[in-house]
Order: structure tokens, then C-alpha cells, then sequence
């Protein structure tokens, strides 16, 4: 039976802020594969990307991942380029359900914006291009991967994680309790 909540989705979705909110409702570990990259490379996502390259940080993606994958009861916020290798997906899907969080082109721009935080990927003359391009090429990669949908465009944190939670309840091979 699976016991993980690994969450999905573009960057700007909220998969750090429904995952943290999601742990803490449901009392379980909250792991951050970002978190675990930058701690592993003992430089931050920015520094990878431009001193090494972003295979470098898809090959320290993958060995996080299937560390995150072997644990129970996690709640665990995926960097949103996860679904880019499916070994990632194939590992996560043995313990874990997979939510996709969604969210729409301007909502995640503004989300983005707000964060203040550096991304390497919209570090570009044109950021909205970018990420209408992106989501492009990933969307059908995440709905691939996906067991429940999520679109956080015009909802808070708490009714993402009612939501989850709901999706979760129907599903006989997932074990809510810990």
C-alpha cells in the first residue's frame, strides 16, 4: 500500500506551500527534493546551473529522488523540471501518489515575481514566453505522471490541501493513516 503524497507541477504551482501545509495537517515528514539538491551539491540551484550545468543538477535530481522514494508516509515537493527524466516518476510511483499541482501562465508569473527567489530557467529577455513554453513541453508529462490534479490558479493553500486530502479518501491502494 502506498504512503507517500509526492507532489508535481511547474514552479510558481505551490508544491513547497501545499506540501509543507499537507505534512503539518497529516502529521508526516515533509521532504523537499530542492532542499535536498542544495544540500547535496553544497551550493545553491543557481550556482549548480551555472558553474557545473543542468545535467549535473538533473543527475543530483535523480539520486535524491530515489532516496525521497524509499521513504513511508512523506509528503515530498518535487522541483517542477521532475518529470524530465521518467526514472524519477517510476521511482516515486512505488510508495507514492502523484499529485499535479497546475496553475495558470499568469498566476504562476505573478507567484513567481512575489517569491523573490532566483530561477535559472526564466533568467531570459522574455520570462512569460518561457514559461508558456515550458508548460508546453511538460504538461503532457505531468498529467502523464499524474494520479490526482490539482489547479491552485484561484484557490489557497488550505483548500489545495482539503482537496489532496479529498482525492486521497477515494483512493483504496493509498493509506491516509500513518
Amino acid at each position: 500500500m502506498k504512503s507517500n503524497i509526492a507532489l508535481i507541477g511547474f514552479m510558481g504551482v505551490g508544491k513547497t506551500a501545499v506540501g509543507q501545509a499537507l505534512a503539518e495537517k497529516l502529521g508526516r515528514e515533509f521532504v523537499e527534493l530542492d532542499l535536498q539538491i542544495k544540500k547535496k551539491a553544497d551550493k545553491s540551484i543557481v550556482e549548480i546551473f551555472q558553474q557545473d550545468d543542468e545535467i549535473t543538477f538533473r543527475e543530483l535530481e535523480i539520486e535524491v529522488t530515489r532516496h525521497a522514494a524509499q521513504k513511508s508516509n512523506a509528503v515530498i515537493a518535487c522541483g517542477g523540471g521532475i518529470v524530465l527524466n521518467q526514472i524519477n516518476i517510476d521511482r516515486l510511483r512505488i510508495n507514492s501518489r502523484i499529485v499535479y499541482l497546475t496553475a495558470s501562465p499568469s498566476a504562476i508569473l505573478k507567484r513567481i515575481a512575489r517569491g523573490g527567489e532566483r530561477r535559472p530557467l526564466l533568467e531570459v529577455p522574455d520570462p512569460a514566453s518561457t514559461v508558456r513554453e515550458l508548460l508546453k513541453l511538460r504538461r503532457p508529462l505531468y498529467e502523464r505522471a499524474a494520479d490526482i490534479v490539482i489547479d491552485t490558479t484561484r484557490i489557497n493553500i488550505d483548500a489545495a490541501v482539503e482537496q489532496i486530502i479529498a482525492g486521497l479518501k477515494q483512493d483504496e491502494d493509498f493509506n491516509l493513516r500513518k
